[in-house]
């Protein structure tokens, strides 16, 4: 799924997609395994005009590790305006014109389509047969199958961001607070920290999904990390008691006034501007953040200042805080169509050596393997750490919501913040919005 940020330019074109499923698997003459055949002459890529990170590392592969490939199958990139990016996959996809590999669908049903007709690479059986399935990190590769819905890998991670609490390690020292372990010590240290007259979160509750992200956790840390698509499968609701249950423990940090006196008309970009400069102790936020952490013209707290915590543990809950809030960003799909020998080479050689080149030249961290971390931030291998050692991850709250659910939870996020909204209020909400 695409980054947060980038969500609202491409759900809109879910709605107004007028291809039906069933076009996909008018074409889908290849099978799921996407056996390596004949294939093509050439490599295809298919991105969008504003993603230049995913082809520039594709061709300065294509130039080193895989110029043997680039021979044999020359890469060939293409690009297209991304903001009607799944209706343009359904119209390829029902003309059987795929590019070899492309950035994803952009919401899980497009790709859930994709892979129901046939028409993209199980690359779980393709990467095991190269021999090279470890070269893609367990939570890149949870995050993806949860996404998808399925025990198998249908894309790969281009980019992969874990989810914490980014915290200001000298407001923490100064007031005796240890990072928490615990919601109780979360909330505890909150406490702590107003009654010292420090602000103890900031949230941009103007954009509403940095306090929704709160909810999600909750629930995953609590309920385990089945516990979103049992909803998503009709088999619970949001407005159970045990979910409510996690909206109210948000809503009482709002109520509480934990996020400040604004946490309504706060936007991401203020938000990271109030951290940076040592307005408040605790920020939610993914590690794309990170980037504006390591710039000295925003960051005036300094980068050995910021620490990172894990969402923490609900005691006695059946989630654990080892699986990391995650996303992916924006996947690569492999395609059945034009699917051969040296196709699966190319594959082979972007597992092996995609996340090194993509750190290297564009900085950007992804859910595969690297071999070194030269002339970085500590804060960037902190993330790249993270992401090697967990087990797991979880999705954020609406990753499996509708559209329309998605926009009122995100829109209703702020109103936990300020204490307007109960929790009980909020999920009714929500799943009003989801039809179910």
């Amino acid at each position: 799924m695409f980054t947060t940020q980038r969500v609202s330019r491409f759900t809109a074109a879910v709605a107004t997609a007028g291809i039906s499923a069933l076009a996909l698997t008018a074409c889908s003459g290849s099978d799921s395994g996407g056996g390596a055949g004949a294939g093509s002459d050439e490599f295809t890529y298919l991105g969008s005009n504003d993603n230049t990170t995913i082809v520039g590392t594709l061709k300065s592969l294509a130039a080193d590790q895989c110029s043997a490939e680039n021979d044999a199958a020359p890469l060939t990139p293409d690009a297209i305006d991304g903001s009607n990016w799944d209706q343009q996959i359904q119209l390829l996809a029902g003309q059987d014109a795929l590019s070899n590999m492309s950035m994803a669908g952009g919401t899980p049903t497009m790709m859930q389509e994709l892979i129901d007709a046939g028409q993209v690479v199980n690359l779980s059986e393709e990467l095991a047969d190269l021999g090279v399935e470890d070269k893609v990190l367990p939570a890149a590769e949870s995050t993806i199958k949860a996404l998808y819905g399925s025990d198998d890998l249908y894309a790969l991670p281009s980019e992969f961001n874990i989810e914490g609490f980014w915290y200001n390690k000298q407001i923490l020292a100064d007031n005796g607070i240890e990072p928490p372990q615990t919601w109780d010590d979360l909330v505890a240290a909150a406490k702590k920290l107003d009654a010292a007259g420090v602000q103890p979160f900031i949230a941009a509750g103007q954009d509403g999904w940095p306090v929704t992200r709160l909810v999600g956790n909750y629930i995953f840390r609590d309920l385990g990390p089945d516990a979103l698509q049992k909803v998503a499968d009709g088999e619970a609701s949001l407005t159970d008691p045990e979910y409510v249950a996690a909206a109210d423990a948000v809503a009482d940090l709002g109520r509480a006034g934990y996020f400040g006196d604004a946490a309504g008309s706060i936007d991401y970009n203020t938000s990271l501007s109030q951290f940076l400069t040592g307005n408040g102790a605790f920020l939610y936020m993914g590690s794309w953040a990170v980037a504006n952490f390591n710039d000295p013209e925003q960051n005036q707290i300094g980068v050995d200042n910021i620490g990172f915590a894990p969402f923490p543990a609900v005691e006695g809950g059946a989630g654990s805080i080892d699986a990391v809030p995650a996303n992916v960003g924006i996947p690569v799909m492999f395609t059945t169509a034009q699917y051969g020998k040296a196709q699966k080479d190319w594959l082979g050689c972007v597992a092996e050596n995609y996340g090194q080149t993509a750190l290297d030249e564009f900085g950007q961290v992804t859910g595969f393997e690297v071999t070194k971390a030269e002339g970085q931030s500590d804060l960037t291998t902190l993330v790249q750490d993270t992401i090697a050692d967990a087990p797991s991850s979880v999705l954020w709250f609406e990753a499996l919501f509708s559209p329309e659910a998605t926009t009122v939870s995100q829109s209703n996020g702020g109103g936990l913040a300020t204490g307007d909204l109960t929790g009980q209020e909020f999920m009714k909400l929500v799943q009003d919005a989801s039809g179910n």
